[in-house]
């Protein structure tokens, strides 16, 4: 359920102090851009884990800036059985291929408790007509959110079960390392075995074998929800997937 924080005296101040935005993970912005941003923004909310922050065949999906926790997106066939598609962290932009379809072609969950900066679908045109830099960095936003499926789906059709799972652990320590989450190798992991295994495509019991396997073979540990990776280039080299170069993203 959305539940609403306590007031603040005006957004614009707030905005403009965003101390997610100001992370060295991303693009700096000018005073003109968050200026606009925190006119179009509609609403800060909280959704609690297991709550959809966009349900499929939405037809009123608005946009979402990810600010805090973490989500994920997922589709469904018709007997229930699930495809999480991709994980998503501070920062991610989520709803835009709803807000400029007809209905949303998939649903987005809450994996933890989360909070989100809420932009109207209805003014998302407004990104193109009055700031076409951050129109650009919205479709950006898109395209990468699109190349972690591509990955996804590299995995699954391609890689073995421990390469997938090594894939899956490396590039989220990789995203939440940009983010400042990771110490000492260390940081929050709140993903299920059945969550692994519905990101993954295999079964769960296949997961628990592989997962309990690699730990075993000392590449990560894990403990009171926090993974630790114990040797994160080896974690690399089995999933054949390497550090590139640290680069500044944009955020809305």
């Amino acid at each position: 359920m959305l539940t609403h924080p306590p007031p603040r005296p005006s957004a614009h101040p707030w905005c403009h102090a965003c101390p997610l935005r100001q992370k060295r993970a991303f693009h700096p912005k000018t005073r003109e851009e968050v200026d606009f941003l925190a006119e179009m923004k509609l609403d800060h909310r909280r959704v609690s884990a297991g709550q959809e922050i966009i349900f499929p065949g939405q037809s009123d999906a608005e946009l979402f800036t990810l600010y805090s926790g973490w989500a994920f997106r997922y589709k469904v066939l018709v007997d229930g059985r699930r495809q999480i598609l991709n994980f998503l962290l501070p920062g991610d932009l989520m709803g835009l291929q709803a807000s400029l379809l007809s209905v949303a072609q998939h649903g987005i969950e809450a994996l933890t408790d989360v909070e989100v900066c809420i932009f109207p679908r209805r003014k998302v045109w407004d990104l193109f007509v009055r700031m076409p830099q951050l129109a650009y960095e919205a479709a950006w936003l898109g395209s990468r959110e699109e190349s972690l499926i591509d990955e996804n789906l590299l995995s699954i059709g391609q890689r073995n079960a421990t390469e997938r799972i090594a894939s899956l652990v490396i590039s989220l320590y990789r995203r939440a390392e940009a983010l400042e989450l990771v110490t000492d190798r260390s940081f929050v992991f709140p993903l299920s075995q059945q969550q692994l295994a519905d990101a993954l495509g295999l079964s769960l019991v296949h997961t628990n074998k592989t997962w309990a396997k690699l730990r075993r073979a000392g590449l990560f540990s894990f403990a009171q929800g926090r993974l630790t990776l114990e040797n994160p280039r080896l974690t690399e080299r089995i999933a054949a997937q390497y550090e590139r170069d640290f680069a500044q993203r944009p955020i809305l």
